[in-house]
C-alpha cells in the first residue's frame, strides 16, 4: 500500500532526527523520490571536487527517503548493502541531485539505485544501488 506521506512530512521528520541534514527533497512518491544534497567546504577534498563519502551519504539518504515514502514512517529501515560506482567528477561549486528508484519492495527488503548529478548538468556523476532491510511487524 502506498505510504500517504508527503515530502515536507519526510523532511521534518529527517531534520529532527539527523541535526544538520543538509539534503532537500524535492519530491517523494511510491517507489521514488528526489533530493537535492548542499554542498559546502566541508564536503570537497583536495583536487576541487565533491568527496566520495558525501555522494555515498547521498545516496543512502536517497534510498532511504523513498522507502520511507513507499513503505511508511518506518525508522528502523536500514541499509544492508550499498555500492557505488564514481563515474566522473563532479562541480564543486555545485549542489548534487540524486533521483531514487526503487526495483523492489517486499516484506523484508528493499532494492533500488540512485542516480547522482552535479545540479544544472545532465551528464550522471554517480551511480549506486542499494538494498534496505524493513523490520518485521512494521
Amino acid at each position: 500500500m502506498p505510504s500517504t506521506l508527503s515530502a515536507n512530512q519526510l523532511q521534518d521528520f529527517l531534520n529532527t532526527e539527523f541535526p544538520g541534514f543538509k539534503s532537500r527533497i524535492v519530491s517523494a512518491s511510491h517507489n521514488h523520490c528526489e533530493l537535492i544534497r548542499l554542498v559546502g567546504d566541508s564536503d570537497l577534498r583536495p583536487g576541487g571536487t565533491v568527496s566520495g563519502p558525501t555522494m555515498m551519504e547521498l545516496a543512502d539518504t536517497a534510498l532511504y527517503v523513498a522507502v520511507l515514502a513507499t513503505i511508511g514512517l518506518v525508522p528502523l529501515a536500514v541499509t544492508t548493502n550499498l555500492t557505488i560506482n564514481f563515474l566522473r567528477k563532479p562541480a564543486a561549486n555545485r549542489d548534487l541531485r540524486a533521483v531514487c528508484d526503487l526495483h523492489k519492495v517486499g516484506k523484508t527488503q528493499a532494492v533500488g539505485s540512485v542516480a547522482i548529478y552535479s545540479q544544472g548538468d545532465d551528464d550522471m556523476v554517480a551511480h549506486g544501488v542499494g538494498t534496505y532491510a524493513i523490520p518485521p511487524n512494521r
